[in-house]
C-alpha cells in the first residue's frame, strides 16, 4: 500500500496503521501515489464502472463494487451540460469516494467503521460497509432530513443522531475515531476517497473524447468533489492526456460560505467574523469550517477559477428549472445549476450530485 504524508508538516504514517489524521497537527492527510496514465483507446473494452480507470486508482480489483460511476454527461443548454451523478448505487456522488475508502477498510478489517456526514456521505459507507461486511456507524446532525437518516438506516448502519450542526457530528465522530479497533471512513479526512471522486474528471475527459471544458463547475462544502476533480486534473495534465485545464468554478450557499469570503479577500484561512453560519436548503455543502481550507482555495487560485454564492431563492428556482425540464435534484445538488445554468460565454459541466427524493422539493420562502 501507499502511505499517507501530512501536506503542512510532512508527517508520515503507514496506511496499514489507520491512522486517520496526522499526530503531530491533527490535519488531514494526502496520499503517496503516483498514478499511472489512462489509455483512452483500450477503454471500450474494461467494465463499465469507474474501476476502468484502475491504473489511476490506490487500489485495486475491488470486492465492494457495487457498478458505480459512468453516470450520463447530458446537454442541457448550448455550452452547459450537466453530470447525472444522483444516478449512483445510492443516489449520489459520494459513492464513488465511498467504494475507494471501503474496499481500503475492507483489506485492513478493523472492528468497527465510522463516518460522520450531513446524509449522502454516510449513506453510501453505510451502503458499501454493508457490501463488504463491516459493523459501521454514522454520525449525522439531529436535523438531517428524514429520508436520508431513512436510507442510512435500512443499510444496516448504527446511526447516532448529534444534536448541533455538521461540525458537532464530525467532532463526535472524531472523538470515536480514536478507539482501538476503529476505522474513520472519513470522506475529509483520508485522501483515498478523493481518489474516487477524481473519476468524475476522468469520465468527462473519456466522455469528451480526450478534452474537458472549460470550466468544471462543483458544489464545495468539505471540498471531496472539488479536490478530488483538481487531482483528476492534474494527473491528466502532466501525463499529457490534455493541453489546457479547465478552471475550477467553486459554488456556495450564500448562507454559509466561509470559503468564497476567504477566496475574495485574498486571504490561505478562513476569516474569523464571529457570526453564526445560517441554515440553509443546501445542507450538503453547509460546512463553516471545512479542514482542508487551504488546499481548496489554492486549487481554485491555481485553476484560474472563482467562487460563487447563490440564495436561497436561486436554489429553490434552480430545483423547480430542472425538474422542468425532466431532472429531480435534491436542494444541496441544484446549486450548481443555480449558479451557472445560463452560461453562454463558456463551456461547463455541473454535477447533480443528488436524487430530489432524498429531500423532496425545497419549501418555499
Amino acid at each position: 500500500m501507499s502511505s499517507y504524508h501530512c501536506p503542512d508538516c510532512a508527517t508520515c504514517a503507514p496506511v496499514e496503521s489507520a491512522s486517520w489524521c496526522c499526530p503531530n497537527c491533527r490535519g488531514p492527510w494526502d496520499l503517496d501515489f503516483t498514478a499511472a496514465p489512462v489509455d483512452l483507446k483500450s477503454l471500450s473494452a474494461r467494465v463499465n464502472s469507474l474501476w476502468r480507470y484502475e491504473e489511476a486508482l490506490p487500489v485495486s480489483a475491488p470486492a465492494v463494487s457495487l457498478g458505480e460511476g459512468r453516470t450520463p454527461l447530458v446537454p442541457l443548454t448550448e455550452t452547459v451540460s450537466v453530470k447525472l451523478d444522483f444516478l449512483m448505487p445510492t443516489l449520489s456522488f459520494k459513492d464513488r469516494g465511498a467504494v475507494v475508502l471501503s474496499e481500503l477498510a475492507r483489506r485492513l478489517a478493523p472492528r468497527r467503521v465510522i463516518a460522520d456526514s450531513s446524509g449522502n456521505a454516510g449513506t453510501a459507507i453505510a451502503a458499501y460497509c454493508a457490501r463488504a461486511g463491516l459493523d459501521c456507524t454514522v454520525y449525522v446532525p439531529d436535523a438531517t432530513s428524514a429520508k436520508r437518516v431513512e436510507q442510512i438506516r435500512a443499510h444496516g448502519a448504527h446511526l447516532e443522531l448529534v444534536p448541533g450542526d455538521r461540525e458537532a457530528a464530525a467532532e463526535a465522530a472524531r472523538t470515536a475515531a480514536d478507539l482501538p479497533g476503529t476505522f474513520y471512513a472519513s470522506h475529509v479526512y483520508n485522501p483515498y476517497f478523493l481518489h474516487g471522486t477524481k473519476t468524475y474528471v476522468y469520465e468527462l475527459w473519456e466522455d469528451l473524447g480526450g478534452t474537458l471544458p472549460e470550466a468544471i463547475v462543483v458544489p464545495v462544502g468539505n471540498g471531496t468533489l472539488l479536490l478530488g476533480a483538481a487531482l483528476g486534473i492534474g494527473e491528466l495534465h502532466a501525463h499529457g492526456l490534455i493541453a489546457e485545464r479547465p478552471a475550477l468554478i467553486a459554488v456556495q450557499a450564500e448562507r454559509v460560505s466561509p470559503l468564497a469570503a476567504a477566496f475574495h479577500a485574498g486571504a490561505e484561512e478562513l476569516l474569523d467574523d464571529g457570526a453564526p453560519p445560517r441554515p440553509t436548503l443546501a445542507e450538503g455543502i453547509a460546512i463553516p469550517r471545512p479542514p482542508r481550507t487551504r488546499q481548496i482555495l489554492r486549487a481554485v487560485r491555481e485553476s484560474g477559477g472563482t467562487f460563487l454564492t447563490v440564495t436561497e431563492d436561486q436554489i429553490r428556482a434552480a430545483q423547480l428549472d430542472l425538474a422542468a425540464r425532466g431532472l429531480f435534484v435534491e436542494s444541496t445538488g441544484v446549486a450548481c445549476w443555480a449558479a451557472a445554468g445560463r452560461w453562454t460565454d463558456r463551456t461547463a459541466v455541473v454535477p447533480l450530485c443528488g436524487a430530489g427524493l432524498k429531500t423532496g422539493l425545497a419549501p418555499g420562502p
